[in-house]
This record gives C-alpha cells, structure tokens and sequence, in this order.
C-alpha cells in the first residue's frame, strides 16, 4: 500500500497594523480685543415744543453703532463682559440710556448676554456678560447693535447748550 501524501497549499493570511504618529505643538493665546464700529461721532438733539404746555422732544434713538469683539479665555478662565461709562461731566436734568441687543452676524462661540437698558453715568455699568471664547464677525451688522438715546429725567435741572459732547467708554474685562 502505497500512501500518497497531498499537500494542500495552505494560505495564512498575516495581518498587521503599522503605524507612525508625529507630535503637534500649538499656542492659542488669550485673546481679548473690542471695538464699536463705524466709527464716529452721533448727534442727539432735543427739539423745542411748537405748542406752549408741551414737553421739549426728545432725539430719535440712535441705532447705528454695533460693538465687535474676539475673546479666547484661559482654560478655567472667567468670562468676560463689556461696561459703559460717560467720561466727563453729565449734563444735569438729562439721562443717557443704552441697551445693548442680543449678537447677530458672522460670529460664534459663546457670545455674551445682553443686560436690560442702562442709564449711563460715570460709574462703569456692564451692558454684556458672559462672553467666552467667541468672535461676533466685524463691521455693521455683526456683533451687539447699541441703542443710545436721551430723555430728560428732571425739567427743572435742564439748561440751554449747544454742541455739548459726551464720551462713551466702552470695556472689556474678566
């Protein structure tokens, strides 16, 4: 008896993973940048009654000023927010009122939180808080729209002026 042996071709199917790895080093700064954009001066200018009895007329709000801003906050860092303040003297027997709206635009991240209206003095006020790291888009129509305007608070206190100009101080901080 004769035995034949048959060798059958075995396949072995080798599998492996290969594999390299590179090291990335980045820096991502903290960042914090703000501007109000146009630029620019506003005029707001009461108008006399034309009725003896009436109340004088007060200045259509101004709308045309947005506040853009970038922020990159360290890791468990604070937010940040943005105040207000008049620079100079206030003109007695008149209240300058802004409200900041909610961000629109071009931006993302965490933007900041609108406060209620605001009456301006020369104590700084925050009109957004909240702000993480985030960017509002620049320009017109990115960021907060402000909404600045006068309206007298006290008939008695209020004098004649002419071109009478105000600052607004506007700050970003933790």
């Amino acid at each position: 008896m004769i035995l034949k042996r048959i060798l059958l071709p075995a396949a072995f199917i080798f599998s492996c993973s290969l594999y390299s790895q590179t090291n990335v080093t980045l820096a991502l700064p903290v960042v914090t940048l703000m501007d109000v954009e146009p630029t620019g001066n506003i005029a707001l200018n009461f108008t006399a009654p034309t009725e003896a009895g009436n109340p004088i007329g007060n200045p259509t709000p101004d709308t045309s000023k947005w506040i853009n801003y970038t922020s990159a906050i360290a890791s468990g860092g604070l937010t940040r927010k943005i105040t207000a303040a008049i620079s100079g003297t206030l003109i007695a027997g008149v209240d300058i009122k802004l409200q900041a709206a909610a961000a629109s635009g071009a931006g993302g991240g965490t933007l900041g939180t609108p406060s209620a209206q605001v009456t301006l003095t020369n104590t700084p006020v925050t009109i957004i808080s909240g702000i993480g790291g985030a960017f509002t888009g620049n320009g017109v129509n990115n960021g907060h729209r402000l909404t600045i305007s006068l309206v007298p608070n006290t008939y008695a206190n209020l004098t004649t002026r002419t071109n009478t100009t105000l600052t607004i101080v506007y700050t970003i901080t933790e």
